[in-house]
């Protein structure tokens, strides 16, 4: 059975740092984009950042700067370093990766659970 399984949440004060990860596990032959989402409460689900399968990255722009994706290729991981975090980075955080399992020939999104962060002012 394929997953994504994040980890890495918490409470954190403002100016504080969290690390998210977000393992793939199952029958995966490849791994396309990785992606990190959020979700406010009453907000809808914002792309936060993104990396390719090239380690090309790109960003939402209030976390320019301050959060990093990166990836290990090896673990089938995706990695959100967040610095400087502020009251409104406060939300569920869900990975999504475009998988290709084996048997298949076509990439499929999948996403991960979600990690609370909390971010007290």
């Amino acid at each position: 059975q394929v997953q994504l399984v994040e980890s890495g949440g918490g409470l954190v004060q403002a100016g504080g740092s969290l690390r998210l990860s977000c393992a793939a596990s199952g029958s995966i032959l490849s791994i396309n984009a990785m992606r990190w989402y959020r979700q406010a409460p009453e907000k809808q689900r914002e792309l936060v950042a993104i990396i390719t399968s090239g380690e090309s990255t790109n960003y939402l722009d209030s976390v320019k700067g301050r959060f990093t994706i990166s990836r290990d290729n090896a673990k089938n991981t995706v990695y959100l370093q967040m610095n400087s975090l502020k009251p409104e980075d406060t939300a569920v955080y869900y990975c999504n990766a475009d998988l290709r399992l084996f048997r298949s020939t076509n990439y499929v999104p999948y996403w991960g659970q979600g990690t609370q962060v909390t971010v007290s002012s």
